[in-house]
């Protein structure tokens, strides 16, 4: 259970890392954009599927989060890494921001594709 725990405050760290590293700008406009993209997602209240569908429902916090922050950490430089790491635990357990304008996103995908299936089914009925 330790090793849980350890392993659960070492990820707000480097969510919150990679939060610090996506506005600094030394770091190239691609990577930026992954990491705005993943941190965004990480740090949204809503889900992009949600948890109570079966299975896919924790496919998204099991396996997508965790391979995205994997990909960050191995594509933001080390040294810009370790410095947002060390501002990030100055920070200690201060609340991680939440991101509104994921939400507005996932709600958008939503929407879009609630709206996609309607008038797919529309041509059907």
């Amino acid at each position: 259970m330790k090793a849980l725990k350890a392993w659960a405050r070492r990820l707000k760290t480097d969510i919150y890392a990679l939060y610090l590293a996506a506005g600094d700008p030394r770091l190239s406009w691609p990577v930026k954009l992954l990491a705005i993209c993943v941190v965004g997602y990480a740090l949204s209240p809503i889900d992009l599927i949600p948890d109570f569908i079966p299975v896919l429902g924790y496919l998204d916090d099991l396996i997508l989060l965790p391979i995205g922050i994997w990909l960050l950490l191995k594509l933001v430089p080390s040294a810009l890494m370790a410095e947002c790491r060390m501002r990030a635990q100055v920070a200690g357990d201060r609340p991680l921001p939440r991101s509104k304008t994921a939400v507005v996103v996932i709600i958008g995908l939503w929407l879009g594709l609630g709206g996609a299936i309607a008038v797919f089914l529309s041509q059907w009925l």
